[in-house]
This record gives structure tokens, C-alpha cells and sequence, in this order.
């Protein structure tokens, strides 16, 4: 599969625009097919749901997450690996005739299948916001109205399903809204959004508990809304993670964005460590001795 997949097509965008069209953010036609292929499978006409068979529901899967017209060949030996053209081919006429949704299928001229202009994927509006939050414009735009929605990230694309041909598109899906979500962080915590830029982290954390990425989006975003307690609690959190799996705790970023100091520092007004750990300067704060390492510059903490 090729990186394409996971870009919006032509298709999606018309969708967006029709969407945009109605300042309720309402599709144009309400009675059009919606798919639903994050966090599990749905297919829903006119606000009611639709079941299918089998081989059918991994029909409207693959080409919901697969938005280009798609040659019968290559949709019936991904969809049934294994199996030989000549019966591939039947499967997949027979996974055809089990729709029984008008204007939810559409062929081109060359005969290949993709679903029809007007359906929603939630997939498509997924991508279309994680394309949004990675926008210069987004820091001005969270400063004025603050975080964006962000339901459609915060799941893999069918998760339960174990066909290789999902595998693929989930993965590259999972380190995109990850990527996203992180990078949304950041933005909220130079807007001084810092609540915001917390409760977008710990969603990308709980996605990725051992990602570092996700991990210091979230510690730094606590320590510029001043919660140092809960930023060494979340990277005490992520070493105890790296010992459970790896059996060690290698240098990383959080090690130098939390440096050591020495263990009378004070953090805070009658707050003081009593053992040499983690920690970082707080605004008003002094260290009593020239020993040990300054917060990391460049992080939001540090003011520079």
C-alpha cells in the first residue's frame, strides 16, 4: 500500500466542502451513508444502522480506508489472500450483490470501485483535522477559540480486525494522529492554553503509554501550567514503563528535559525533596549551589 492511503482524495475534500457549506456542520444530505471505521465498524443510512454480511462489511472497510477507485483484481486478492483469482473474483461479486445500499458503491469508467462522493468516512474527517491541527494558522486559532475536537484521533482504525491489509493502514494512521495530537499540545502550551494542552497529551499517552514523544508533550505541558509534581509523576511513570518492558531506563529527552538537582532544591514555597530525584526550576524559585543542571532551554518551563 502506498502513502497515499492515508491522505484525503478528491472525494473526501468534496465532502468537506459540502460539510463546511452548512453552518451547522451537518452533512448536506442527512440520508446519505455514514461509515464509521475508527474504534469499530458502522454503517449507518438516513441515521439508522445497517448491517451486512460478512465479506460485505470488509468490502465497505477496505474501500473506506482505501479512498481511491480501487482495480477488482488487487481489491479481491487483498481482501482474500490466499485464494485463487478465479474465486477471489466470485467472493468479491458476491460481497458486491450483498450491498444493498443505493449510492454506496460507484465504479469508474475503468471499472474500478470506490464508495460514492456523498458518503462520510470518519476516517477522511480524521485525516482532514489531523491536516488541520498541523496548520501554521492553528496557534492563532487556538488562542482565539481554544482546542479543536479531537474524538477522531483518540482511535485505531478497527481495532479488533487482524487482516494484514488493515494492519498496514491502521499503523500509519496510529503515528499520524499520534504526531498530531503531540504537535496540538505543543501549540496549546504556547498559547497559554496550558489545561487544554494537558488534556490533548494525556490523550495521546494513554494511546502510547511508552511513546517518549507523547510522554514529554505531556510532561512539558504540565510544567508551563506550573504542575511540576504531576510532571515528575509522569516521568516516573514512563521509567517504571521502560524497566517493566526493556529492563533498563536508556538516556532520553525527559532526562534532559528533567535534570538532576541536588536534593535540598526547594520547588515550591515549603515543598523540598528530601532525597536527590528529578525536578525542574519554578518561577521564583532559587537552588542553593552552583551543582547540578538547569531545566532544558528551549523547553516552555524554562521561559526560553
Amino acid at each position: 500500500m502506498s502513502d497515499v492511503h492515508c491522505r484525503p482524495s478528491d472525494a473526501d475534500q468534496r465532502r468537506t466542502d459540502q460539510r463546511e457549506s452548512h453552518p451547522s456542520g451537518a452533512p448536506a444530505d442527512e440520508a446519505a451513508p455514514q461509515i464509521r471505521v475508527l474504534g469499530a465498524f458502522g454503517l449507518r443510512v438516513d441515521g439508522h444502522p445497517v448491517p451486512l454480511p460478512v465479506d460485505s462489511r470488509r468490502l465497505v472497510a477496505y474501500l473506506a480506508v482505501h479512498p481511491r477507485p480501487q482495480p477488482s483484481s488487487s481489491l479481491a486478492a487483498d481482501l482474500w489472500p490466499g485464494v485463487g483469482p478465479v474465486p477471489a473474483a466470485r467472493l468479491l461479486d458476491e460481497a458486491v450483490a450483498g450491498i444493498d445500499v443505493p449510492g454506496l458503491l460507484s465504479a469508474d469508467d475503468r471499472g474500478r470501485l470506490h464508495l460514492a462522493d456523498d458518503v462520510t468516512v470518519d476516517l477522511a474527517e480524521a485525516l482532514l483535522l489531523v491536516r488541520g491541527v498541523s496548520a501554521p494558522s492553528t496557534l492563532r486559532t487556538v488562542r482565539e477559540i481554544g482546542s479543536p475536537e479531537t474524538r477522531l484521533l483518540e482511535a485505531d482504525i478497527l481495532p479488533s480486525w487482524t487482516a494484514p491489509w488493515i494492519a498496514v493502514e491502521r499503523e500509519r494512521f496510529r503515528q499520524l494522529r499520534l504526531a498530531a495530537l503531540e504537535g496540538l499540545s505543543g501549540t496549546l502550551t504556547a498559547a497559554d492554553r496550558h489545561d487544554d494542552a494537558v488534556a490533548v497529551a494525556r490523550r495521546a499517552v494513554a494511546t502510547a503509554p511508552s511513546r517518549e514523544r507523547s510522554r514529554r508533550a505531556l510532561v512539558e505541558a504540565l510544567l508551563a501550567g506550573g504542575q511540576v509534581a504531576d510532571a515528575l509523576a509522569e516521568y516516573d511513570e514512563f521509567q517504571r514503563l521502560l524497566r517493566n518492558s526493556v529492563g533498563a531506563t536508556p538516556d532520553s529527552e525527559l532526562d534532559r528535559l528533567l535534570a538532576p538537582l541536588d536534593s535540598g532544591w526547594p520547588l515550591g514555597p515549603g515543598l523540598h525533596r528530601p532525597v536527590q530525584r528529578w525536578g525542574v526550576g519554578m518561577p521564583g524559585t532559587t537552588r542553593p549551589g552552583p551543582r547540578g543542571r538547569r531545566l532544558a532551554a528551549g523547553s516552555p518551563a524554562s521561559g526560553r
